[in-house]
Formats: C-alpha cells, sequence, structure tokens
C-alpha cells in the first residue's frame, strides 16, 4: 500500500509555483497542475497522480502570490483580483515585475 505524500508547505508551493514559471517562455502561462506537477518532482515522489495532493496548497499559495504582487492570476486569459478568483485559473508573471516601475 502507497502512502499519501505529506502537504507541502506554502514555502515549498511558491518555490514550485516561481519554477514553473521561470521555465516558460516570457509571457507565458501555467497551469496550476503544472506547478503541482513541479512539486511533486522536487519532492521526489514518482506515484502517478502524486501531484494532485499538492494542488490545493499550489491553488491556495498562488493566491497568496497574487496579492502581495509577485504573480498574476488569469481567468480566460484575463488577470483577475485574488478574491474573485472562481473556476479554472491561470498564473503568469507580472508584465511589470513588483518593486519596478514602467
Amino acid at each position: 500500500m502507497t502512502r499519501a505524500p505529506h502537504s507541502a508547505s506554502p514555502d515549498e508551493a511558491g518555490r514550485a509555483i516561481r519554477g514553473a514559471l521561470a521555465a516558460c517562455r516570457p509571457g507565458a502561462s501555467i497551469c496550476p497542475t503544472d506547478a503541482a506537477r513541479h512539486l511533486a518532482a522536487a519532492r521526489g515522489e514518482t506515484a502517478p497522480g502524486a501531484w494532485r495532493h499538492h494542488l490545493a496548497t499550489i491553488r491556495r499559495t498562488a493566491l497568496d502570490l497574487a496579492r502581495e504582487g509577485s504573480i498574476v492570476i488569469l481567468r480566460k486569459g484575463k488577470v483577475v483580483e485574488p478574491d474573485a478568483v472562481r473556476g479554472v485559473i491561470r498564473l503568469a508573471q507580472p508584465a511589470i515585475p513588483p518593486g519596478e516601475t514602467a
């Protein structure tokens, strides 16, 4: 019998989100499942579907990162406020990184 993986910390989830975003081309977005897969792989979790266990943590952490301006959340290709997020979302780096001006 395979044991379920331990829950990831928000710090681990944040690193996974940033890592998955860094691996894609500029201007591209990722699905939260991409970050969850990245996290499972980083933790050495090789069981099929192990990433699913991390999806809720990834989504919660994405909301926190969006609130602080580190990432943006997209719904149907448009940026949405973290508190208005529902349903299918994508994650992207902000057009202007935090701390920089246009």
